[in-house]
Formats: C-alpha cells, sequence, structure tokens
C-alpha cells in the first residue's frame, strides 16, 4: 500500500478553515452567480470578484467550481434524477471526476457543495492518474450505491489520453469480476462529448457534461447522506 492520499493542501486551513473564510466563499458565490446570470464569462466574472473579496489562487479554483447561473441551475435541477428511479437502468459513469471526488472526500480534503447541488474538490489529475490509499474504499462506495439500488448495469467511462487510465479500467474490471457486478469500463478520447451523447443517466459533477447531458444523479450527495460520511464540507450558498 502506498502512502498517498488526496487530502489538503498545505495552506488549506487558512483559505477555507474559517467561519470568515466560508463567508467570504459564500459571498463571492453569490457575486458569481450574479454576473453568470447576466451574462459575463467565467474567467472574467472570476477575475471581478478574486480582486474584489482578495480571493488565492485555490479559493477562485472553488469559486469556480462551486459557481453557476440562475439558468444553469435550474435546468440542472429539472434533469436530476432521484434515487427511485435508478432501479433496473444503465448508468454512464464519468470514472475519473467520481473517482478522485470521493479520493478526495475519504482524505478529509475540503469538499464544497455548489450552488447546482453538486459536490466538487480540488484535486486534479494533470496528465497522470495516481492510485491512492482511499481508492479501493472510493470503489466500494459505488459498489454499495449499485447493489443498494438494483442498477441493471454501471459503465465505466475514462480519458484515455491520462496516463495509467488503461490500469484503472482494468481495476475496475476485476473489482467488477470479484463481486459478480454487472460493470463495464470504457476508456474514451473524448469522454465528456461521449457521456453527453450517449447516455441517458450520467453521474458526474463536471458543469459541462451536467449542463449537455439528459439525465444525472447525485451520486456524492448519496453517499454522504447513505452511508453517514465524514466530510470536511463547505457549502457555498
Amino acid at each position: 500500500m502506498n502512502n498517498r492520499n488526496r487530502g489538503k493542501n498545505t495552506g488549506d486551513d487558512n483559505l477555507f478553515g474559517s467561519e470568515k473564510q466560508v463567508n467570504t466563499m459564500r459571498m463571492a458565490v453569490q457575486d458569481m452567480q450574479y454576473l453568470l446570470t447576466r451574462g459575463y464569462a467565467e474567467k472574467a466574472g472570476s477575475e471581478l470578484v478574486g480582486n474584489r473579496y482578495r480571493l488565492k489562487t485555490r479559493q477562485i479554483q472553488a469559486l469556480r467550481g462551486a459557481s453557476a447561473s440562475g439558468m444553469q441551475i435550474h435546468e440542472r435541477n429539472l434533469k436530476q434524477l432521484n434515487v427511485s428511479a435508478l432501479k433496473d437502468r444503465i448508468i454512464y459513469l464519468d470514472g475519473f471526476n467520481v473517482l478522485i471526488l470521493l479520493e478526495s472526500l475519504l482524505s478529509e480534503a475540503y469538499i464544497f457543495e455548489g450552488a447546482d447541488g453538486c459536490f466538487r474538490d480540488l484535486s486534479g489529475i494533470h496528465g497522470t492518474y495516481k492510485r491512492v490509499n482511499q481508492t479501493l474504499k472510493a470503489v466500494e462506495l459505488v459498489a454499495s450505491f449499485f447493489q443498494k439500488n438494483k442498477i441493471q448495469k454501471l459503465i465505466w467511462v475514462f480519458d484515455q489520453p491520462v496516463s495509467n487510465s488503461g490500469r484503472v479500467k482494468q481495476m475496475i474490471l476485476d473489482f467488477a469480476f470479484e463481486n459478480k457486478l454487472n460493470w463495464e469500463c470504457e476508456l474514451q478520447f473524448n469522454p465528456d462529448k461521449f457521456l453527453a451523447e450517449n447516455a441517458e443517466i450520467i453521474i458526474s459533477a463536471d458543469a459541462w457534461i451536467l449542463d449537455h447531458c439528459k439525465q444525472w444523479f447525485n451520486l456524492t450527495g448519496y453517499l454522504i447522506q447513505e452511508e453517514l460520511l465524514s466530510v470536511n464540507l463547505i457549502k457555498t450558498s
């Protein structure tokens, strides 16, 4: 077992750990939503808000992830499914997006609940995915969700250009075989576009996918409640 995890970065407690910083983030997200709703581009809006509140780089990253326009929030809510709608359905899962978010959550990194009700983290793969101590537990949580809700099939989709994506695919398939799960795993050069065009139901917290998909399910929100997970959660709205 390696000693890697996806926990907090040095300095994250100073950026997000106090009530004052959390309140600042909430005000920043409100301002950002106002600008996005009125047609400001994300980059321009985040620069304005970041300057107003003197946000650091990781705070701006969290701000962008947590923010959405009023129309985006409305349309995402319309497409969001309750867990009762998933029985006997085929679901596509945005592999790295979901896996890394759950690894971060289990590593006690800060997790941000955005204006759309989705949960996001500040981790990234930067072209290479590396398994961490929490990877197996993350996959086990997905398996628990799959079995409890009698889902017909789960299809994991990973970014083929990301280094080690083939190893992750094999890990998922081996786990599914050992636990008799009806899972498939695909590598795609453009998984976002693939999920938006080919899946009736997706699991992802990626903003572009949520805006372009047919229907989606908030798996992280479900797991936090169902599995009583301990979370370093910041609610930004």
